[in-house]
């Protein structure tokens, strides 16, 4: 050994001291049993409040090792059992305290708050530990986190989607479809609408008005709250059916932003099929309300096509008022709705109860929410907004099998299909059929107009994601429907149609485009069954050879592929349809019967 007292090897120092306390180690010792009613361990740097006989316990000695020791000793270790089985039984087992013991709710409570009575006695350390969050060690806690399914209940409560039920189920759902004329002022309305009712904030406006005068295009700014793609605001024309919602104090609105342009009729069919009230938007500049309503322009056709997608109700906005060429002008404004009330009333609505003419601006709002006042005194009627919500509630078919036709379809996280619910309710958890495919899919979640809901209802405009199919399985004119009923599918029906725009006649092996919903396929005549009289409704006992424009024929047609439909008489919504050949619109019509 050196002079300094330190050995010449620590090595075997080391070894020296391992082996003497292995030989003192006594092998035959008693297992350690924990002692259930042992104090539970309270660090040095907590006084506890004096007991009744005025002593405070002793600081802990050197024994029980500080809480941080206590966690990082080994689980076997008896410093870790004794604390854990202490807290664990106060917690299940509630055992009674001795006396003059601290316990852990001393150390996070004030002395006031003690449970000593006057007399210094306890009086229920139970109710105390109840009551205090502290009577638990970290362990503990950590396993209260933890429930029943094995998920933080915390995290769980972080990940739990917010569910709004009331906003959704309280108002009525009214689907709107804004049609018309290319550059008409569709979006424009839609926008509008959108800011006056708050839907869009002011900021959001002004970063839209500084990109559209960037691009020389000023006064298009407002029509980009609806036309989102930059394809539709680089051109300033809509391409597909804009979506959009806003609510009043009764309904709840989803606005349907149908494009104009003759190229995209097919898309604004399939808007129409969702609409329970159509907005016919006219301009009145001098030039553009001519070409609009002309034979080949789009005013005609799209409120003829509103009228086959079973629209009960039209108002008529006569936009552009605030022009330089009109300047509110009366005789304008008169001019338009003499133009069209004919052609209305041709199409079969009634201009007593189904149509409301009314002038507005889309740019400067007037006339949307407020009345029109000084700038066009000889109009009275009430303004846009409130007229659409004070008209009379719709029939909805509420108790019949679930059916939603599938009007788009897009992947995020799993399949979601969009469209507007013609019969019945789902919820959330609900297994359906996707027809004519016949696929069993369950749904994960629901959201009606962006607003995520545990259930929807007839006539709500809804997006539904969907366990058990894929996106490119799913096509746009297929039928989310109910198991138990699902929708007739088939290749062959007779339908009722009647002729409107022909070139020539159509004899038995015409080929043409059937639209029914958002689905378009191509059918052919298989035969001509027989011609209905306009007037009487009788039908002919001989079998027509060929059909022209203006007739009413009964015919067969055959697809290629299946069909989602219903007959007329029991769902009308899926039972209507329109035929259109090289762009125009030939024959609307009503299917009475599925054959196969």
């Amino acid at each position: 050994m050196a002079t300094n007292g330190a050995p010449d090897s620590w090595e075997d120092a080391a070894d020296q001291s391992l082996a003497s306390k292995m030989t003192n180690l006594n092998v035959d010792a008693p297992a350690f049993v924990p002692n259930v009613n042992a104090p539970v361990f309270v660090p040095s740097f907590v006084q506890p409040p004096p007991t009744a006989t005025g002593m405070s316990q002793p600081p802990p000695t050197m024994s029980q090792p500080p809480p941080e020791q206590a966690e990082a000793a080994p689980k076997g270790s008896p410093a870790k059992t004794m604390s854990a089985s202490t807290s664990q039984d106060k917690i299940a087992d509630s055992s009674p305290v001795v006396e003059n013991k601290s316990s852990p709710t001393d150390a996070s409570m004030k002395s006031d708050d003690s449970p000593m009575g006057e007399g210094g006695k306890v009086d229920s350390w139970e109710e105390k530990a109840d009551i205090s969050s502290t009577a638990t060690t970290p362990d503990d806690e950590d396993s209260m986190e933890i429930d029943d399914n094995g998920a933080p209940r915390k995290t769980r409560i972080k990940q739990k989607p917010k569910t709004v039920e009331a906003v959704t189920t309280e108002k009525e759902h009214v689907n709107v479809v804004f049609i018309g004329h290319v550059d008409a002022g569709k979006s424009t309305i839609g926008g509008q609408m959108m800011y006056l009712t708050g839907m869009v904030d002011k900021r959001t406006l002004e970063k839209y008005e500084k990109e559209a005068k960037e691009k020389n295009r000023e006064t298009w700014y407002l029509s980009w709250c609806m036309d989102t793609n930059m394809e539709e605001r680089e051109k300033g024309k809509t391409v597909e059916v804009g979506r959009a919602y806003f609510e009043t104090e009764k309904k709840h609105f989803t606005i349907l932003d149908a494009p104009g342009h003759k190229s995209f009729v097919p898309n604004m069919i399939g808007g129409a099929s969702q609409a329970d009230l159509a907005v016919l938007v006219i301009s009145a500049r001098k030039g553009e309300f001519e070409t609009g309503f002309e034979r080949g322009g789009q005013t005609r056709e799209h409120a003829m096509l509103v009228k086959t997608a079973g629209v009960k109700h039209l108002v008529i906005l006569i936009n552009k008022m605030d022009d330089p060429t009109v300047g509110w002008d009366e005789k304008r404004y008169n001019y338009c709705k003499d133009a069209l009330t004919p052609y209305l009333k041709k199409l079969g609505f009634n201009p007593a109860k189904d149509i409301m003419f009314m002038p507005c601006s889309g740019l400067t709002g007037s006339g949307l929410k407020k009345p029109v006042g000084g700038d066009a005194p000889w109009y009275t009627g009430p303004p846009f907004i409130p007229y659409i919500d004070s008209l009379p509630s719709l029939k909805r078919q509420m108790d019949g099998p679930f059916m939603m036709p599938i009007v788009d379809k897009y992947s995020e996280m799993g399949t979601v299909v969009i469209g507007k619910v013609e019969s019945g309710k789902c919820n959330k958890g609900d297994s359906l059929l996707v027809m004519p495919n016949r696929v069993e899919v369950k749904v994960d979640q629901l959201w009606s107009d962006d607003i995520e809901v545990t259930g929807v209802m007839s006539g709500e405009n809804i997006k539904a994601k969907l366990k058990g199919i894929e996106e490119n399985e799913v096509t746009p004119g297929f039928v989310l429907c109910d198991p138990h009923k699902p929708i007739k599918t088939g290749t062959v029906f007779d339908a009722q149609v009647v002729m409107l725009d022909l070139k020539s006649i159509i004899c038995a092996g015409y080929s043409c485009i059937l639209h029914l919903q958002a689905m378009a396929e191509e059918v052919t005549i298989k035969a001509l069954i027989c011609l209905v009289d306009k007037k009487t409704g009788d039908k002919s006992k001989t079998r027509p050879r060929f059909i022209k424009q203006d007739q009413i024929a009964i015919a067969r047609f055959v697809s290629n592929h299946p069909i989602c439909m219903e007959t007329f008489k029991d769902h009308p919504q899926l039972g209507r349809f329109t035929l259109r050949d090289e762009g125009t619109t030939i024959a609307i019509g009503k299917i009475l019967k599925v054959v196969e």
